[in-house]
């Protein structure tokens, strides 16, 4: 079992909106992996997404509604690619060697 400090932080909220963590020394178990599979589907969204907003915001003839679905498809893309990075910077952060 991985102590407190290693707990890994889910590419998904709990009830309430609450972080979710996951504590195992498997890396490769199911757990693991299917957060792998999640943060990278939710990267693979940003990435649409960004190229979709870079053409959106070319078009000088977009309609206010349509930049308001973008802004909100964005703001929740950008939750989630803050929440893949903050797992995977504490990730590597813990599996830095030691002096």
């Amino acid at each position: 079992m991985t102590t407190p400090n290693e707990l890994r932080l889910l590419p998904w909220s709990g009830p309430e909106g609450k972080p979710c963590f996951l504590s195992t020394d498997e890396r490769g178990g199911y757990m693991s992996r299917l957060a792998d599979n999640v943060e990278a589907v939710q990267l693979g969204t940003a990435a649409e997404l960004l190229e979709e907003a870079s053409e959106t915001l070319n078009n000088r003839d977009v309609a206010l509604d349509e930049m308001r679905r973008l802004a909100n498809e964005l703001s929740g893309v950008l939750r989630d690619v803050l929440r893949v990075a903050t797992s995977r910077g504490h990730l590597l952060a813990v599996d830095e060697p030691r002096p």
